[in-house]
């Protein structure tokens, strides 16, 4: 056989086996019964978050004319997901995913007809300050997802990991379908961008209740079985979580003292003083420092993508090129979609606090240099550079998350962080809104380009609390 022809033969055996080393985990959790469903399902009903706030403001600057309008809008109903999320997932975690999310859908359907409608008429502003804040009523589908996975794969720190990966690249498959679809179709009518969106949700909403299977009990449920009452639950799964973090702590000192070469009295009296160092630094409440540093950060990211997303529009507005606005965020999701497929597929030794400050590190400074472009299509090139780190961040914060909350409050933990990065949206919509009415997209691209490096600035600050709480015990191993 001759050289060319091997060649041609083991290149397809060597993709093969590059895919399989890939996908291959990727497969087996698809492969799972049941999963494959409600994971998609999640995705389908996700598609309000990248479509709401794009046709909110392409329709309100058509018919209104105001940038400010459509940022103070986008902003309102990114402060109000920021209170009802954490709520939302609260109740999720109490009470069930189905009897929260089904009333939760029914509002914002009815709300999402009422807005498009008013604006479509030109009602008075006041009538959409009244209406785009029941538009926050979407359900926590990817916290109530992730979940699912963290019950399922319970103990197999490895495959929840790579489980929390996959998440994040169905979360990337909603956005690069969902960014180009809102702004050609809010384009063409509002109407139709929102009539698709709740065929989404309501589509997703049934993919994903009806798999009854792998929906994890309620708080409610697990305390009836266990004869308590949620308040009892709660203390006991707290008492546990406060003993696996003791018995690590203290491995982790003795494996320090034996290294260090101390007596056996040292050796105990280090084991005793860690052991009883984690019992007194563990509060019931999931409002550690790990928690409200990982909160801060994504409230500061949430702050410039925001800032970035209405500049880019408004960029692209000025250039006569407001159409393909859509698809050059959907480059910036595909190229996240890449990092998701990568990083989620490969099993990391390197710490998760420098994973994490790495790829925050290249999102922020990346779109920091926006403000030096001069054509949309080189947006476009800078976002398909840093996009390879979007996705990674989001999963590296979701897995502190494992870190820092106990699994019965997974849902709202994941349900804060959504939070504060609505908060920070609605800071960055409504200062970014203002800067492009007064000096157009550059304005817009200057206050980007500050909000990133503050959102820099801000992670970093949490640096320490951030870094040890990574070397804490996964909380998703407390048995429940």
């Amino acid at each position: 056989m001759s050289k060319s022809s091997q060649s041609s033969t083991s290149s397809p055996s060597a993709l093969k086996d590059l895919a399989s080393r890939v996908f291959g985990g990727y497969a087996e959790l698809l492969r799972m019964p049941h999963t494959a469903r409600f994971s998609i399902g999640s995705v389908i009903a996700c598609m309000p978050f990248p479509m709401t706030a794009m046709t909110i403001t392409i329709s309100v600057q058509y018919y209104y004319g105001s940038y400010a309008l459509a940022g103070r809008l986008t902003a309102l109903q990114a402060i109000a997901m920021a209170i009802v999320t954490p709520l939302l997932g609260r109740l999720t975690d109490k009470f069930g995913q189905r009897q929260i999310t089904i009333p939760t859908i029914l509002v914002w359907i009815v709300s999402a007809i009422a807005l498009i409608t008013a604006i479509s008429n030109r009602a008075p502003e006041w009538v959409l300050y009244c209406l785009t804040p029941l538009l926050a009523a979407i359900p926590p589908w990817g916290a109530m997802s992730r979940a699912r996975w963290t019950r399922l794969l319970k103990g197999d720190r490895e495959r929840t990991d790579r489980a929390l990966g996959l998440s994040g690249v169905f979360d990337e498959c909603m956005w690069v379908i969902g960014n180009p679809l809102a702004s050609t179709l809010a384009v063409i009518s509002g109407l139709l961008a929102f009539s698709f969106t709740g065929a989404c949700v309501v589509i997703g909403a049934l993919m994903f209740l009806t798999e009854l299977s792998t929906e994890p009990p309620s708080q409610t449920v697990l305390a009836r079985r266990a004869g308590m009452t949620r308040k009892e639950y709660r203390e006991r799964e707290a008492a546990k979580a406060r003993a696996l973090q003791a018995a690590t702590a203290a491995e982790h000192a003795r494996a320090l003292a034996v290294a260090q070469g101390l007596s056996d009295e040292q050796m105990k009296a280090a084991v005793d003083k860690a052991r009883a160092d984690a019992l007194a630094g563990h509060k019931e409440s999931i409002w550690g420092p790990g928690l409200v540093a990982v909160c801060v950060t994504w409230f500061s990211l949430g702050a410039f993508q925001a800032a970035a997303n209405i500049s880019i529009i408004a960029f692209a507005t000025e250039a006569n090129m407001k159409q393909y606005t859509g698809f050059v965020f959907a480059c910036f999701s595909i190229s996240s979609l890449t990092g998701a497929l990568v990083y989620g597929a490969k099993n990391w030794t390197i710490p998760l606090w420098k994973r994490f400050y790495f790829c925050l590190a290249i999102v922020n400074l990346g779109i920091g240099t926006f403000m030096f472009a001069k054509h949309l299509w080189v947006i476009m090139i800078i976002y398909l550079i840093i996009g390879v780190c979007q996705a990674p961040t989001w999963i590296n914060g979701n897995q502190l998350m494992l870190h820092l909350v106990p699994p019965t409050r997974f849902t709202e933990g994941v349900a804060w962080m959504g939070a504060m990065n609505s908060i920070g949206s609605s800071v960055g919509s409504a200062l970014v809104g203002l800067c492009i009415d007064y000096a157009g997209s550059h304005g817009g691209f200057m206050m980007t380009t500050a909000l990133a490096l503050g959102s820099l600035a801000l992670a970093f600050v949490g640096f320490r609390q951030i870094k040890s709480s990574t070397e804490a015990p996964s909380l998703t191993e407390v048995s429940v």
